[in-house]
């Protein structure tokens, strides 16, 4: 076996740098590594392992009709560099860039110095970028990347298996692994499914996009839902964005779709924030911001992650997600915006555990979105998420969240709305309006000093998004 391509969360077959440079000697194997300490690290969950391994599943079946196919090494990185370095010395290893956790960062800066850099070749993916790395010109960049060819699949390879008793195959794997039965209702992986979504979404269910993805109801099908795909790599971003630009001058839906569009270049941009500075997976972007909450409260933390808080919207919302694995955006900021401002927690405590609920966990995109939420960018205005305000704006029926939380049905809708139901429901944990007031003077008060403005210049230059000029103004805090 001449080449070994690494899987990780490029699971596909079209436009796969690493696949398709690997098999160019017609003499290669695709190699998954499930790390079991990786999949319990910061943020990861067995409904994340379980699209993946869809996704793996699907991929394998394409890769036998080339005559090679995936083989399976559980352990970690360093201990498949020692089988890789004694069993296949001559190997060439072939890897897509990714950015992620610190578990999976610290795993493949070991990996690679075992292997020996003649041996390792990494391709870029995404739009995020590590070599000449400007912010200035950071999203011309983007577009260009973005508009390269697409990659050409695999070749066939002339060897049809990597040998050895420390490799099985997915079927096997499959059989061993639980998260395949878990979770019967979160997103299916594969990259037919990813295809059929993007295809319905620039055909039909992109009508409407920019005005229903705020609401949880319509979000479910107004949105792409492309992203735990985006996530896993079933579909490359570059696919996406080649397909909607195509399909932009002939659709009704313009506007929609150049709204959407936008969304592709914030994701990659928030990745590139952690890519830039993996310590943000622990620490607040603005330095000053470390101290703000210096305690936490398990217990309130517990009844807020599974959606015991008392306030009927949020609760609802928390449970779908539980269930689903996915939620509309604004109501992940309402979720997190809660848990920071009105109960006050710190995000190195509740991001883990709202990030295990999402299938398309990309730890880039939330840890920075966690931060902006929780106040602690210093280049973003805090925006503190009243619950009875988007309760009211996004279901006022109550049609969405008594899907939910049945019991309520039938109850007045100004009650349900503001949460005053007594014994009719839970308590609620906290008072909205004088638990926001505290933290908005907390927030602000930091804010004030001299030093949180020279220091917020400094991050604005590290990773603010050159879209629009940096200018400091207060605005307004409550949503």
């Amino acid at each position: 076996m001449k080449d070994i391509v690494l899987l990780h969360r490029n699971l596909r077959l079209a436009d796969n740098p690493a696949l398709y440079n690997g098999s160019l000697r017609r003499s290669y194997c695709a190699l998954f590594v499930f790390d079991e300490t990786y999949w319990k690290g910061n943020g990861r969950s067995n409904r994340q392992l379980k699209f993946a391994l869809e996704c793996l599943r699907e991929l394998d079946e394409s890769l036998c009709q080339v005559n090679a196919k995936v083989r399976v090494f559980c352990g970690s990185l360093i201990n498949l560099a020692d089988l890789l370095n004694s069993s296949f010395p001559n190997a060439k290893i072939h890897l897509n860039q990714c950015t992620d956790i610190g578990y999976y960062r610290d795993a493949i800066a070991r990996f690679k110095s075992a292997i020996g850099p003649s041996r390792f070749k990494e391709y870029s993916d995404f739009g995020v970028q590590r070599l000449n790395f400007d912010r200035d010109r950071w999203s011309r960049d983007w577009e260009r990347q973005m508009r390269e060819p697409i990659v050409t699949n695999p070749m066939a390879s002339e060897e049809v298996d990597l040998k050895s008793s420390c490799l099985i195959g997915v079927d096997d794997f499959l059989d061993l692994n639980k998260a395949k039965s878990l979770y019967p209702n979160i997103q299916e992986g594969g990259s037919k499914n990813a295809a059929l979504l993007l295809d319905t979404f620039l055909n039909s269910r992109c009508e409407g996009y920019k005005t229903k993805m705020s609401n949880p109801n319509d979000a479910e099908q107004a949105c792409s839902r492309l992203s735990p795909h985006l996530a896993f790599g079933s579909i490359s971003m570059r696919t996406v964005f080649q397909k909607l630009e195509s399909s932009v001058p002939r659709s009704p839906f313009k506007s929609d779709l150049n709204s959407f569009k936008k969304r592709l270049y914030w994701h990659c941009h928030f990745v590139q924030k952690l890519e830039t500075e993996p310590e943000l997976e622990f620490r607040s972007m603005h330095p000053m911001c470390d101290g703000l909450r210096d305690s936490y409260n398990d217990e309130m933390i517990e009844k807020w992650i599974t959606g015991q808080t008392g306030f009927p919207f949020l609760d609802a919302c928390i449970l779908f997600l539980r269930d689903v694995g996915w939620i509309n955006f604004r109501m992940r900021a309402m979720i997190m915006s809660f848990a920071s401002y009105n109960l006050w927690q710190p995000w190195q405590k509740t991001s883990p555990l709202l990030a295990q609920l999402f299938v398309d966990y990309e730890p880039g995109i939330h840890i920075s979105q966690v931060q902006m939420q929780s106040g602690t960018t210093g280049i973003n205005l805090p925006r503190i998420y009243s619950v009875t305000k988007q309760s009211v704006e996004q279901d006022p029926t109550l049609t969405w969240t008594t899907k939910r939380l049945p019991s309520l049905v039938g109850l007045d809708l100004k009650n349900v709305h503001e949460a005053e139901l007594r014994e009719l429901y839970l308590e609620k944990m906290v008072d909205l309006k004088s638990s926001a007031r505290k933290a908005r003077e907390l927030i602000w008060g930091i804010r004030a000093n001299p030093q949180f403005k020279a220091l917020a210049r400094k991050v604005y230059l590290r990773h603010g998004s050159r879209k629009r000029q940096w200018k400091s103004t207060r605005g307004k805090m409550q949503s």
